[in-house]
C-alpha cells in the first residue's frame, strides 16, 4: 500500500507500517473487543477474525498510541532512529539527533547523510554503508566518535532491519560509552604503564620488542639497554621512599631528554630501566647516545631542597648478533650491566662473547644452587673463639659450605653473592640456624655453658624488618637465644636506623647479642657504633697481619680499643694465623678473645665435638 508523505505525523506513519487500516465506527455502535477501544476522533482497529490475533489487535497503535511512541522514545537514555529503505528518518528522538549532529526538528523526514558538512565522497559512503546494514539485516556494533557540545563523545552504534507491512526499516540505536570508553583506556594505560613515572612498564615494552623484532625479521639492526642506578637502595635508606621515587621521576626525565624521537623508555622494576633504540643504522651510532644519558645522569638532582648526586650503569645488547628474542636480548643486556658494574660504576658496556660463556656458567650455577637450597645440600662448620689469656674455646662462627651431590665442596665466597641476589640467603641462614640449633646442647657439652655461637647476618637481610622477626621467632622457639651472637658486616649499617628501631631492642629482650664483623674496612662510622651499641666488634684480618712489624696497624688497632673501652664493647681479633701475631696481641693490646687458623680452620660440628677444649699447646 501506498505510504503517506505527510512528514509531520511521522509517529502515525510507523503506526500503520503493519498494514491494518484504521476505520471510524458509526456512533453508538459498540466496539466488538471492547467500548473503550474508541479514542478521541472516534478511530479504532477492525476486529480479528482469529482468537490469536486478538493481542495484536489491542497492541495495533491509534493516534493516540503513535503519540505514546513518540513520548516513549523522546524518553529513552539511548538514541533510537528509524529509517526507510531510502533512509529517511521516520523517527527520532534528542539523543539520536545529536549523535547524527544536527536539530530533531531539521532532520525529522529528512535523509541526513550530508549532516557534519560532508562532501560527496563522505555522502556517498554513509549511503552504501546504510544500504550494507539495512541489506545483512543486522549491523555488527561499531564505536563512534562525535563531537557533542563541544566534547569529544564516543558512542556505540548498532542497526537492525525490521520487516513490516511489506517495508524494510533500520531500527538504530547509540549509546553513549564515553565514560566507559575513558575507564577503559585508564585500565589500560595502568596495565601496560608503570604508575609512578608514566612510562610503559616491562609488558609494553615486550610488546614493543616483539614487534621490533618481526619488523627487522629480514633486516636492520636495533638495540637493548640496560639501566641500572647506582646505590638508589642507599639514597632511599639516606633520604626518604619521597624523595627516591622523585629521583626516579627525574631519572625518566632526563633520559628522555637524550633519546631519538623513536626510541623509547620503559622502568621494569624498582631502579632498572629498558632503553629500546630502535632502528639502529650502525652500532657505531649507538657508543654517543648512551655516553649522553650516562654523563646526563651525573649531574646533580635538585629534589624538595636536597642536592641529589647518582650515576647509572648501562649494558647494552643488539639484534641479531646479540639474541632474537625479547628474553635473550634483556638477559644479555642485564648481563653487560652487571659487567659494567663489576668493574666500574657509572660506564657503559656493550655484550660480547665472553659475557656469554659467562653468562651460560652463571645459569648453570644458579640453576645448581637453587637444587642445593631445595634438597639442603649445605653442611655447617665451626671456626673456635678462644681467650687470648688460656685459649679457652668460648664460641664457634658458624660459616656453611655447599657440598653438591658429586661432593664438590663449595665457600661462601663461591656462592654467597648470588645467593643474595636471587633471594636464596634467607634459606641458607635459616637452615645454619637450625643446624646450630640441633647440635648446640652437645657443643656445651664439650666446652661448657658459656659457649656461644655466631651467626652471620647479610646486609639486605639486617634491614628487612620481616625477615629479621621471623628469625627472632624461630631462636625464640628453639630457646636459644642467649647462646646466640649476630655478626653484621659493617655495610649493615646502612640500614641501622630500621635495625635499631625495629629490631634491636626485641634482640636486647631476648638476650641475643650483636657483633660488628671485618670492623674498618666498610663503612666505618663512630656515630653509627655508638647508636647501634654492639656488645662485639670483629677486627678485620687487615689490621691483625703482621701487626707486630706495622706500626700503622698497631696504632689503628689501639684507637680502635680505647674506643671500644668506652663504649664497653668486647673486641675480637681476626684472622690470627702466626704466634708472632698472637704474642704481639698478648703483649701489647687489651683484646682478650682471637679467632684464626692458628687456632684451626673452621671444622664440621662433628670435628669441632671431638676437637680440644682449649689450644694451650699452640698459644705456648
Amino acid at each position: 500500500m501506498t505510504q503517506p508523505r505527510n512528514h509531520h505525523d511521522l509517529p502515525s506513519q510507523i503506526a500503520r507500517l503493519d498494514g491494518v487500516a484504521p476505520r471510524r465506527l458509526a456512533a453508538g455502535v459498540p466496539h466488538p473487543v471492547a467500548e473503550t477501544a474508541l479514542d478521541a476522533h472516534g478511530w479504532t482497529l477492525q476486529p480479528a477474525a482469529a482468537p490469536g490475533e486478538l493481542a495484536q489487535q489491542h497492541l495495533a497503535p491509534t493516534h493516540d498510541c503513535a503519540a505514546l511512541l513518540e513520548a516513549v522514545v523522546g524518553a529513552l537514555p539511548v538514541g533510537v532512529s528509524v529509517q526507510d529503505e531510502d533512509g529517511r528518518l521516520l523517527l527520532l528522538n534528542e539523543h539520536a539527533a545529536l549523535a547524527i549532529g544536527d536539530e530533531l526538528v531539521r532532520l525529522r523526514g529528512s535523509i541526513p547523510f550530508g549532516v557534519r558538512g560532508a562532501d560527496d565522497q563522505r555522502i556517498a559512503r554513509r549511503r552504501e554503508r546504510f544500504r550494507g546494514n539495512l541489506a545483512c539485516g543486522e549491523a555488527l556494533p561499531r564505536e563512534r566518535s562525535v563531537t557533542i557540545g563541544g566534547a569529544e563523545h564516543t558512542l556505540l552504534v548498532t542497526g537492525r532491519r525490521v520487516a513490516a507491512g511489506g517495508r524494510q526499516v533500520l531500527v538504530s540505536t547509540s549509546i553513549d560509552i564515553t565514560e566507559r570508553k575513558r575507564f577503559e583506556d585508564e585500565l589500560t594505560f595502568r596495565a601496560f604503564h608503570d604508575q609512578l613515572t608514566g612510562l610503559p612498564n616491562r609488558a609494553l615494552m615486550h610488546e614493543l620488542v616483539d614487534a621490533a623484532l618481526q619488523a627487522h625479521e629480514h633486516e636492520g639492526l636495533f638495540a637493548l639497554a640496560f639501566i641500572d642506578l647506582d646505590n638508589f637502595k642507599s639514597i632511599n635508606d639516606y633520604y626518604s621512599h619521597a624523595i627516591g621515587d622523585a629521583l626516579l621521576c627525574a631519572v625518566a626525565r632526563r633520559i628522555t631528554e637524550q633519546m631519538r624521537p623513536g626510541d623509547t623508555l620503559a622502568r621494569i622494576s624498582g631502579d632498572e630501566f629498558l632503553l629500546l633504540i630502535d632502528p639502529l643504522e650502525s652500532p657505531e651510532k649507538l657508543g654517543p647516545l648512551l655516553e649522553r644519558v650516562v654523563d646526563a645522569l651525573k649531574e646533580p638532582f635538585r629534589i624538595e631542597g636536597h642536592e641529589v648526586l647518582t650515576s647509572a650503569t648501562l649494558g647494552v645488547s643488539l639484534f641479531p648478533q646479540h639474541g632474537r628474542s625479547y628474553d635473550a636480548l634483556r638477559r644479555c643486556a642485564d648481563n653487560a650491566m652487571y659487567r659494567a658494574k663489576s668493574d666500574r660504576k657509572g660506564s657503559v658496556r656493550c655484550f660480547d662473547l665472553a659475557m656469554g660463556d659467562a653468562l651460560t656458567a652463571r645459569m648453570d650455577m644458579e640453576q645448581r644452587l637453587r637444587t642445593a637450597v631445595r634438597e639442603r645440600q649445605f653442611r655447617t662448620v665451626l671456626q673456635p673463639k678462644v681467650r687470648i689469656d688460656g685459649a679457652a674455646v668460648v664460641g664457634f662462627e658458624a660459616l656453611v659450605r655447599w657440598v653438591d651431590a658429586n661432593g664438590v665442596v663449595s665457600s661462601p665466597g663461591e656462592f654467597i653473592g648470588l645467593a643474595t641476589e636471587l633471594g636464596l640467603i634467607d634459606a641458607i641462614t635459616h637452615f645454619v640456624l637450625d643446624d646450630v640449633a640441633a647440635n648446640l646442647p652437645a657443643l656445651r657439652r664439650r666446652y661448657g655453658e658459656q659457649v656461644s655461637v655466631s651467626i652471620n647476618i647479610a646486609a639486605r637481610q639486617a634491614g628487612d624488618v620481616v625477615l629479621m622477626e621471623a628469625l627472632m621467632d624461630r631462636l625464640q622457639a628453639q630457646g636459644i637465644a642467649t647462646a646466640i651472637v649476630l655478626e653484621l658486616t659493617e655495610d649493615a649499617l646502612v640500614a641501622t636506623e630500621r635495625f635499631q628501631r625495629h629490631v634491636l631492642p626485641r634482640l636486647r629482650a631476648m638476650g641475643v647479642r650483636v657483633s660488628i664483623d671485618d670492623f674498618g674496612t666498610g663503612y666505618s662510622s663512630l656515630s653509627t657504633l655508638a647508636d647501634i651499641t654492639a656488645d662485639e666488634i670483629k677486627v678485620d684480618r687487615a689490621f691483625i697481619s703482621s701487626i707486630h712489624e706495622r706500626p700503622r696497624s698497631q696504632g689503628i688497632l689501639n684507637a680502635i680499643e680505647s674506643l671500644c673501652r668506652a663504649l664497653r664493647i668486647e673486641m675480637v681479633a681476626e684472622g690470627v694465623e702466626t704466634a708472632e701475631e698472637l704474642d704481639w696481641l698478648r703483649r701489647h693490646s687489651s683484646i682478650r678473645c682471637v679467632q684464626g687458623y692458628f687456632f684451626g680452620k673452621p671444622q664440621s660440628i662433628a670435628a669441632q665435638l671431638e676437637g680440644p677444649a682449649t689450644f694451650l699447646q699452640q698459644g705456648d
